[in-house]
């Protein structure tokens, strides 16, 4: 049996696709029969490996730490990811910056869930065969389709009419995710209803907080912002949607992506090249406004195409599933154990 220690901290904040990916890997790895692993959360204990999902400086400090065993650290995001993420004073940027890039070398392997951040690892001085590209996934028994009758009582406990057509954004309340965008599509579409579940992670750390929040407290009449939605609520808002559109300016592999797919929610995206090696031929894009707004009228007029998109959804469901990924973890992890090295995933 493999003793594996995972160290997060990750639920601590509330609303983030970190927490998410690290919940349903945890959840993933106690749910297997013939249970393979001595799983244990956040203990300093002998180990065999010790996977760091976040970067909390006492998980730096036990990395010095020969009861580690091999350090495998997840790669959710990088020094240029927080630039549009969250407002702090320059040489407190510089100084997490150095600390952050650190903290990936103390790591024995890197995985990563988009394999764009391989070659900026490498621009950064990592090693190349330390990295291991594995994607997030969800899985069905909380992210499903439901019944049109289960559908129509979803709707009503939120608030939603039964015939109205229901855009849903996900995701914390930030610049780069598109919120402003969100809203302008919005304003071209009065009889569209838009919801973003989402709200401020970081409080006033948040890159444009007030701005942002100006919007959030008074928002156009269609458009409603529920705030911070707990995950194990997140599955009646996806249900009671039509469409689930982001229109982010930079991701890794969005949790809210793979939700929306796993039931059955058609995918409005930017044209993002990261989304390229990822989502395939998954989802529909548009580089503005204008062209969100059109792919959003089609899905809504034209019952074809709206079948289409969803089916779209359904393979990219079962391509990042849960039971296929379950084997790809399970090798990771095993051969890890066995040798101390990692084979290649990406």
């Amino acid at each position: 049996m493999i003793k594996l220690t995972m160290l997060s901290s990750a639920e601590k904040v509330k609303g983030q696709g970190v927490a998410s990916a690290y919940r349903e890997l945890v959840s993933l790895l106690e749910r297997q029969q013939n249970q393979p692993y001595d799983l244990a959360i956040n203990q300093y204990h002998k180990s065999d490996i010790t996977h760091y999902h976040t970067v909390d400086v006492p998980f730096y400090l036990s990395t010095f730490s020969k009861k580690r065993g091999v350090k495998v650290g997840y790669v959710h995001f990088l020094p240029e990811t927080m630039d549009e993420s969250l407002q702090l004073p320059k040489a407190f940027r510089l100084l997490f910056d150095r600390y952050l890039l650190s903290f990936y070398k103390r790591m024995d392997q890197l995985v990563v869930v988009n394999p764009s951040f391989i070659s900026k690892l490498e621009a950064l001085g990592v090693k190349r065969d330390r990295i291991h590209f594995i994607p997030n996934f969800v899985s069905k028994s909380l992210f499903s389709k439901h019944e049109q009758s289960e559908r129509s009582t979803l709707r009503h406990s939120l608030g939603i009419p039964e015939d109205a057509f229901v855009v849903l954004g996900a995701g914390q309340v930030q610049h780069r995710k598109g919120v402003l965008d969100f809203i302008e599509v919005a304003k071209q579409m009065p009889d569209v209803h838009f919801i973003w579940a989402g709200g401020f992670s970081f409080g006033r750390l948040t890159a444009g907080y007030q701005q942002l929040k100006q919007i959030v407290d008074a928002p156009p009449a269609n458009v409603s912002f529920p705030g911070i939605v707990d995950r194990s609520e997140m599955p009646a808002y996806y249900q009671a949607a039509d469409v689930f559109f982001s229109p982010s300016y930079n991701e890794l592999f969005p949790m809210t992506i793979l939700e929306a797919m796993s039931c059955g929610k058609p995918l409005v995206l930017r044209n993002l090249s990261l989304y390229e090696d990822i989502l395939f031929d998954y989802y529909h894009q548009a580089s503005d406004n204008n062209g969100f707004a059109r792919l959003i009228e089609r899905l809504r007029a034209d019952d074809s195409f709206y079948k289409t998109a969803a089916k779209q959804a359904d393979q990219g469901a079962f391509y990042y599933s849960e039971e296929r990924l379950t084997d790809v973890w399970n090798d990771f992890y095993q051969q890890l154990a066995t040798d101390k090295t990692a084979p290649s995933y990406g």
